[in-house]
């Protein structure tokens, strides 16, 4: 098989089961500098060996590739990683609302993630990077944002648009961790909350509804901020009162997220009930990291499905025209 075809297959998969992010990265690396090599280089495979981003693992998946082989290491990861699981409901899904990109802490530039989304069929994919005071993952400040936009939108083409989102932060008191002149500014606004998921219920109900109640707001994400399993180890859900958070949600047109990643799983199932219970759109999201984790919308449509969530109330089920409608 074609050697670089090879290892961004194994990156791929490296991404979908949420390895480390520098595993995944060096084979991407390595099948860019592939393809800037000459061919002369490439045939001779003491030369190639002595590439900088050519590592030893790597380099044994080309050797395997270049002989006619399928390379033993994507044997063995085809038939480790989980597939992604077909249902009717993620048959449905047309676009994904939450991504991440190396603007912020994603790990590949936005030509690869949109790259990615394209081959998966996406009608849409939003990029939210980070907002600023969210330092640890390079949040983006309104000037690096604003200088975003245009490139996000640029992507757009061959099926695909592309909208230019921001993830922002909830701030203690509510407010959101950006510019609201540029909020306004964005195709899609998804808002969480990242910092002090102890707070008081009482503080944390207060700080999310206003929050949802601010007009730029379209999608509240991973409301709980729990997590259930993986190599960052596990962390309660936050406590709010989820009728009152969910019926400021309904009121305002506000999606609630199913965050795909198999780490979160948020909202439980309880919540999921509850929103549907107050009348609330819902979002299914892959909040990828990297190319191979927008494939991760089968487990938020896995949720989804067994929740009872009905498809028409789940806005990434719609046409382009009308989720610009309702994103407004």
């Amino acid at each position: 098989m074609d050697a670089a075809d090879a290892l961004r297959e194994i990156a791929e998969l490296l991404e979908r089961e949420r390895a480390s992010r520098y595993r995944a990265r060096a084979f991407r690396q390595a099948a860019a500098v592939l393809a800037e090599l000459p061919a002369e280089v490439v045939s001779d495979l003491s030369r190639l060996r002595a590439q900088k981003g050519i590592g030893d693992s790597t380099f044994e998946v080309i050797r395997q590739a270049q002989q006619g082989a399928v390379p033993d290491y994507l044997v063995e990861l085809r038939s480790a990683v989980e597939p992604e699981v077909a249902s009717a409901l993620r048959s449905s899904l047309r676009g994904d609302l939450h991504s991440h990109t190396d603007w912020s802490d994603g790990i590949t530039p936005l030509g690869t993630m949109v790259a990615a989304a394209r081959a998966l069929g996406h009608e849409y994919l939003a990029v939210t990077d980070h907002s600023p005071r969210l330092r640890v993952a390079r949040g983006l400040s309104a000037e690096r944002l604003r200088a975003q936009m245009p490139q996000v939108r640029a992507l757009s083409g061959d099926g695909l648009t592309v909208l230019a989102g921001i993830e922002v932060d909830i701030l203690d008191d509510g407010a959101l961790d950006q510019d609201p002149a540029l909020l306004a500014e964005l195709d899609v606004v998804v808002a969480s909350v990242h910092s002090k998921l102890r707070m008081d219920a009482a503080a944390m109900t207060r700080r999310m509804v206003a929050a949802v109640s601010d007009p730029h707001v379209n999608v509240l994400g991973h409301c709980t901020g729990r997590l259930v399993q993986g190599e960052r180890g596990t962390r309660p859900a936050s406590d709010f009162d989820a009728s009152a958070v969910f019926a400021a949600c309904a009121a305002n047109g506000v999606a609630v997220e199913i965050n795909s990643r198999p780490e979160r799983q948020d909202p439980p199932d309880e919540l999921i009930a509850a929103a549907l219970a107050e009348g609330c759109l819902f979002s299914i999201d892959s909040d990828a990291h990297a190319p191979g984790q927008l494939s991760l919308l089968d487990h938020g449509a896995a949720r989804a499905e067994a929740c009872g969530v009905p498809p028409a109330r789940i806005v990434t089920t719609w046409g382009l025209e009308r989720l610009r409608a309702w994103a407004g």
